[in-house]
């Protein structure tokens, strides 16, 4: 039982609940579809017209669904804006709890931040993109529809 003892255990740990999480996803997701086609198969075979198996059972286009790409504008936006400000406060944080301390070391804890600060920018440069991308297609977005409730 030298193993519990290790450092490594809680990362490792972490890391397998995280492969089990998406292994067991992927195989419900799998069983649901084989669920749904034995479905169709024994109405098939019980002589259900089409039409009737598609209205119980859905066409299967539920995955082709055509996104709105203002509510994507908006949630790139969005997620932008909440990513960018949890990094600005753990760094905000960290700056003030070394001020508090009086110990320089804990400024080190505010390189934390960079990261949420970072992909929040990166949602900024997508919604900056979506934005020109729609802006080709004739779809100008000014500041009309960037209001707070124009994108729900």
């Amino acid at each position: 039982m030298d193993f519990l003892s290790s450092p490594f255990i809680v990362p490792v740990a972490g890391c397998a609940v995280g492969a089990v999480a998406i292994v067991s996803g992927i195989w419900f997701e799998a069983q649901q579809r084989r669920n749904k086609a034995e479905q169709r198969m024994a109405m098939i075979a019980r002589g259900v017209p089409i039409a009737e198996i598609e209205r119980l059972l859905g066409s299967g286009d539920e995955e082709k669904r055509v996104r709105d790409p203002l509510r994507s504008l908006g949630n790139a936006r969005r997620t932008g804006i909440v990513l960018v400000s949890v990094g600005l406060g753990l760094i905000l944080f960290f700056v003030a709890l070394s001020v508090i301390v009086q110990e320089r070391d804990v400024l080190a804890g505010s390189a934390v931040g960079i990261i949420p600060l970072a992909i929040g920018v990166g949602f900024f440069i997508d919604y900056n993109l979506q934005k020109r991308e729609l802006s080709r297609f004739g779809l100008e977005i000014g500041a009309e529809s960037s209001g707070a409730g124009s994108d729900r």
